[in-house]
């Protein structure tokens, strides 16, 4: 199993002003990485990329769109688009219809929670079952850890030593998860005007799942 990295990635609305906006790479994220350097692979040109909610597909797709330019048209939540309209991009792309000609970037949700991307178009479905399926997949302990430390130094939050080991085995293995339990971390050290110390870990971790459930995770 490969060790977690890091690449950047452009900011976010959402990042502080002058907080750098970084994915964290791992084995869940990893074949996506390398299939997005290589457009010129993909069949029909075209990709659809999906995961877990928070899990860095837009940030992944913009980092594609640096990466190569005008040759790539990256189109976000595109399960929420006409669907008419999709099915003519894909079509433009073979004929070298996209910005500058290329690929095409298609983002969705497409996971449990959101119950899929349900198209309803016969001849688009056909098109996008035959493009490049590329999925995040859910985080491992490794990455998860990862994880923690990058929302943190994102935010600027300062943890001890040992809390990716505390709270990686406390928590949900999600992204969404992840996320909100640094972000709580962070509330409840500026609440009590107290450094992120295990207390802290523990009050945001039993705030998030309970007092007995963040033990038995």
């Amino acid at each position: 199993m490969s060790e977690p990295s890091q690449i950047a990635l452009p900011l976010s609305a959402r990042a502080p002003a002058g907080a750098a906006q970084r994915i964290v790479v791992g084995d869940a994220n990893a074949a996506v990485i390398e299939a997005l350097q290589a457009p010129e692979r993909w069949p029909f040109h075209v990709a659809v990329l999906t995961g877990p909610p928070r899990s860095g597909k837009s940030l992944l797709g913009r980092w594609a769109q640096g990466l190569h330019g005008e040759t790539l048209e990256v189109i976000d939540d595109a399960e929420t688009l006409d669907e008419t309209a999709l099915f003519h991009r894909w079509n433009a792309v073979q004929q070298g219809g996209t910005r500058e000609g290329g690929a095409l970037l298609l983002i969705a949700n497409r996971d449990g929670e959101h119950g899929g991307w349900r198209i309803t178009l016969p001849d688009l479905a056909s098109r996008i079952g035959g493009s490049l399926q590329l999925e995040i997949a859910a985080p491992d302990d490794l990455m998860a850890g990862e994880l923690i430390l990058a929302h943190a130094e994102r935010r600027g939050l300062a943890l001890s030593e040992g809390a990716a080991d505390y709270c990686v085995p406390r928590t949900t293995r999600s992204f969404a998860a992840i996320e909100a339990l640094v972000a709580a971390i962070d509330r409840i050290s500026l609440e009590r005007q107290t450094p992120a110390t295990m207390s802290v870990w523990r009050a945001a971790l039993e705030a998030l799942h309970g007092p007995e459930q963040q033990r038995l995770l």
